[in-house]
């Protein structure tokens, strides 16, 4: 993958010329470092390519490093700042929200911090939803909540209003947390404010559970899906081994790209078959799904078999496509489907199956971000409020190559991440279950 042709320039509302309040910190407890406005991270890091660049003499792509700067652009003592979280709910949701209102209101001193109820639709007046005001008190006790205090909505909503409702407001710093749609919607309503020549900086906190977003090596809440779905792999594998003809099918998270499915999969090392949407497969002949799955019958007497929400969609095509609240395709349902393909296939056949269903999606969604993941809202909160206080406008906070760092929105929205079936992940798959190739 060639990363040379992406534009990483930040846009910013103007000159940042107020000393950082972290300044009067800095001196009193040793403890932070100001980041540079010229301090990078290296995108690539294949030696062959960067070598490849050097020789050319061009310059090697790289991101912003993210962090305080030393100086801030919002005054703190006059600034409204507002988070709205959106689209499907995930794990660390709260986590988000309660480290954006601390680093704000302990770091900076901003006293006015907004809560967006029910995603975007709060910000439209006609819905009538009341909006809170988050202090650190209101924030004390959500970690251990799940979904969001906030809400959340599906939708496309009017930016034109959003931006009248933001001036109304005098919001200068809007933090939203979404995906794929609503990093979209971040980026329209980024350019509706550049076009109005206003002063509010949109930073985005990429969100989703499927661990899809493009340019962005992690996503919160992805860590807990993965911790949570081992342990249904776990259970599903002592149901099928406890039963003769045993077989435990788990459909997992994964629209467009099966992260989860395949990760949760090399966690547990008890799954026989992974189906995910990037690497297609056939359920009948020889060499189809069927029949691989008889033989693992025959020879073992169980299987366990995980099935990512967006494989196997090409069953379906003569089906009108649906689409949901935010315009994208609604799948059909995988899990189900297999599920009387598989009881219909073993009846045909004669042999006697036990098979059960497993379903732990919208359980995963919905609750609390364990260790690893909140930690890691802590640091993406932290840099987003340090992004926002230095009038960037335009980017989200992103983590890759170790680092976290200031994407710009039109670089990753509009695109997914997806497994590569020639990379080490899935190659690792096909080793553990040594399901091999289940396309004729």
């Amino acid at each position: 993958m060639s990363y040379d042709a992406i534009d990483t320039r930040i846009p910013v509302l103007g000159h940042a010329n107020i000393e950082s309040p972290l300044s009067s910190q800095e001196k009193a407890v040793k403890a932070r470092s100001f980041v540079a406005e010229n301090k990078r991270v290296v995108i690539e890091v294949d030696s062959e390519r960067l070598l490849d660049l050097c020789k050319k003499n061009r310059a090697l792509p790289s991101f912003e490093l993210a962090g305080p700067r030393e100086k801030i652009y919002f005054n703190p003592d006059q600034l409204t700042c507002a988070i709205v979280t959106c689209g499907g709910l995930c794990p660390g949701l709260n986590d988000i929200i309660r480290s954006i209102v601390l680093e704000l209101h302990y770091s900076y001193g901003v006293q006015n911090i907004l809560g967006i109820p029910f995603g975007l639709q709060g910000l439209i007046p006609d819905y009538g939803h009341e909006i809170q005001r988050l202090t650190p008190e209101s924030v004390l006790n959500i970690l251990d909540m799940g979904g969001s205090i906030l809400g959340s909505s599906r939708g496309a909503q009017n930016v034109e209003k959003i931006v009248d409702n933001l001036e109304k407001l005098d919001v200068g710093i809007l933090f939203m947390s979404g995906g794929d749609g609503t990093l979209k919607a971040s980026n329209l309503i980024a350019d509706e404010i550049l076009r109005r020549d206003l002063k509010i900086s949109v930073i985005g906190i990429p969100k989703t559970i499927d661990n899809d977003i493009y340019l962005v090596s992690r996503s919160f809440g992805f860590d807990t899906a993965v911790e949570v779905a081992s342990q249904a792999i776990r259970g599903a594998h002592n149901e099928a081994a406890g039963y003769p003809n045993g077989i435990a099918l788990i459909k997992l998270m994964g629209r467009h790209s099966g992260y989860i499915a395949a990760t949760a999969a090399l966690a547990r090392q008890d799954v026989n078959f992974v189906l995910v949407p990037e690497v297609d497969f056939d359920l009948h002949g020889e060499n189809g799904f069927l029949a691989a799955l008889e033989r693992r019958i025959s020879s073992r007497k169980h299987v366990v078999i995980v099935v990512a929400e967006g494989a196997g969609q090409k069953f379906f095509e003569s089906m009108d496509d649906e689409q949901d609240e935010s315009g994208n395709v609604r799948l059909k349902d995988i899990g189900i489907f297999l599920k009387e393909q598989i009881v219909s296939y073993f009846k045909d056949k004669g042999i006697d199956i036990s098979l059960k269903y497993i379903d732990p999606s919208y359980t995963i969604r919905n609750i609390p971000a364990n260790a690893s993941d909140r930690v890691f809202c802590g640091f993406l909160g932290c840099d987003a409020v340090h992004a926002g206080m230095a009038g960037k406008t335009k980017m989200l906070v992103g983590h890759w190559n170790n680092h976290f760092l200031h994407i710009p929105m039109e670089a990753s929205v509009g695109r997914r991440k997806h497994i590569d079936p020639n990379d080490k992940l899935w190659r690792t798959v096909l080793e553990i279950t040594g399901q091999g190739s289940i396309k004729n």
